[in-house]
């Protein structure tokens, strides 16, 4: 890259920095620094959802994933986007709103006792801080691959970034990082777009590309088991890296892992919790997801781009930099660069901000030094900021093991999250006893480390692949976790328990906190919501689009 190119990156990345740390002064309690005080609209809680779910990541592996897979990624991107923020805003997070409290962990004792909430917690940090990985590894190739740096020095800038983030982050909390969020989400649809509309110029459209997908036939190096380069358009198309996996399978494996995002993982939740009211909640969900869908619909479209120019390209999570490589000049190379730092940063921000409010009031204030004055509290969880965003590095064995960035995240998610998103549902949807949480997070997480072991560390011959596999473990861990919870429910003795609900104490720091956040809005307008500002129909819409996409156009 040019020294203008740098130039644009560094500048516009430093300058939201700097506002990052500008706006981080003045957070002095925990209710303004874990919920920003329940004062955000939704414009920018959604344009905060927008930059956390857009990450640096998601670009290079989902580029990468379709140019070797297909697109089966974009059942992700549309139906499992707004089935997992309608699960969350309109189920799950309300109840946790209604409830007063400040995360989605604590929901989990409310329900289902104490031992819930700790295991909850601990496989979120598990969960993100795998995907922290994700992203770290993700910079690093575009450094590398695109602005040629040396891997020492691009190792250096990484820290570097992961230390900027994590000190505005643990300064102002979530109102700095929804304030950074909201300008970086500019930055990222700007790089997004711009690479988008070189490589589809350069390559002379849709026609075009499949036309040349075509004429390759099975040639193209990289492409998964059966399948042909014209196939790689098709969303059915793909049968998992063996070719027996039916493509029902993978799609609704799909929307359980993008369900998961937005209920189990805090980093999206705390935002949705942070708005001024339960119609600003949700609007920001259709918000964060809408942006998203069109966003990543463009980034889906560069795989296939990329397979159809470099047939012969091996290497899937090289793909992104080396398209940002060939097809942009001086300066339009520096934004697409500044847009995937800026990614990063947006959700080093967003993860250290969630992950250390998990960690210090759902462990540390609830099971290990419990009322301390607010001020403890503050410290403990700005300095847990940074010491979640460290644990990221862990991850990079086992991402450099697998065939995709987004095989290894594949092959994490299932072991715990969505035996995790099943109970939240199960809580929320339900008035069953409060054994039935930890019955089915026993159930669904033994079969996700079975599962585990027999994919990643060592293969058990007497395990079939239609019980472990990779996709299909989706589905298991569904029904393992929901016979847990079955058996739980229908325990004779247990049953009386039906509905209850604990407290930590009415108190201790974490009720004191709880009771700050001021009275519950339904929504911002004098008397009932218009038709037109309903987040159902603009959901319903959505919806739609995505039936036709991925039904209509792309099956």
């Amino acid at each position: 890259m040019s020294a203008l190119d740098w130039l644009i990156v560094l500048g516009l990345n430093g300058a939201i920095i700097a506002y990052g740390l500008r706006r981080a002064r003045g957070t002095s309690t925990s209710g303004e620094w874990f919920l920003s005080s329940r004062a955000l609209p939704w414009w920018a809680v959604g344009l905060s959802l927008f930059a956390t779910n857009m990450d640096n990541s998601e670009f290079v592996s989902a580029t990468g994933t379709i140019a070797s897979e297909g697109l089966h990624f974009l059942s992700a991107h549309t139906f499992g986007g707004l089935i997992g923020v309608t699960i969350a805003t309109f189920v799950i997070v309300p109840a946790i709103y209604r409830a007063g409290l400040y995360t989605n962990s604590e929901y989990l004792e409310h329900r289902f006792g104490p031992g819930t909430r700790v295991l909850g917690a601990l496989i979120q940090i598990q969960y993100r801080t795998s995907v922290l990985g994700l992203m770290i590894w993700a910079v690093h190739l575009t450094l590398v691959g695109v602005g040629g740096l040396r891997p020492e020095l691009s190792w250096a800038l990484i820290v570097s970034l992961v230390v900027l983030s994590g000190v505005y982050t643990a300064v102002g909390g979530l109102r700095a990082v929804v304030a950074t969020d909201v300008l970086q989400s500019v930055l990222v649809m700007a790089g997004g777009l711009a690479v988008c509309v070189a490589v589809w110029r350069t390559v002379g459209g849709w026609d075009a590309m499949v036309a040349q997908l075509e004429s390759l036939g099975t040639t193209a190096e990289g492409l998964a088991p059966g399948l042909a380069a014209a196939d790689l358009t098709h969303v059915g198309a793909f049968r998992g890296r063996d070719g027996t996996t039916s493509p029902v399978v993978i799609f609704i494996a799909w929307i359980l892992i993008s369900s998961g995002w937005w209920t189990v993982s805090h980093t999206s939740t705390q935002r949705m919790m942070g708005a001024r009211s339960l119609w600003d909640m949700k609007m920001a969900g259709v918000l964060g997801a809408g942006v998203s869908l069109v966003i990543l619909l463009f980034t889906d479209m560069l795989g296939l781009f990329g397979r159809a120019q470099f047939p012969d390209f091996a290497r899937p999570d090289e793909m992104y930099p080396h398209l940002i490589s060939t097809y942009l000049g001086i300066g339009a190379k520096g934004l697409v660069v500044a847009g995937v730092v800026s990614a990063a940063v947006s959700t080093f921000d967003s993860m250290g901000s969630s992950m250390s409010a998990v960690f210090t009031r759902d462990i540390y204030a609830r099971f290990i030094s419990r009322d301390r004055d607010d001020a403890h509290y503050l410290r403990v969880g700005r300095i847990a900021t940074v010491a979640i965003l460290v644990l990221g590095f862990a991850y990079l064995p086992l991402i450099l093991r697998a065939p995709t960035m987004l095989a290894a995240f594949r092959s994490v998610t299932s072991v715990f999250v969505t035996p995790l998103l099943i109970v939240y549902l199960v809580g929320a949807v339900t008035r069953t006893n409060r054994r039935v949480g930890m019955a089915g997070l026993a159930t669904g997480g033994l079969y996700g480390v079975v599962g585990f072991v027999d994919r990643e560390v060592i293969d058990v011959s007497w395990l079939p692949s239609w019980l472990t596999g990779q996709w299909e473990a989706f589905v298991w861990a569904v029904a393992f976790t929901a016979a847990g919870c079955a058996l739980a429910a229908l325990h004779p003795r247990w049953r009386r328990s039906a509905g209850a609900v604990s407290s930590p104490g009415a108190g201790d720091w974490l009720a004191k906190s709880s009771g700050e956040l001021g009275p519950i809005r339904l929504h911002p307008f004098r008397e009932r919501v218009p038709l037109l500002a309903s987040p159902a129909l603009y959901t319903g819409i959505l919806l739609a689009i995505s039936a036709w996409l991925v039904f209509g156009l792309f099956w």
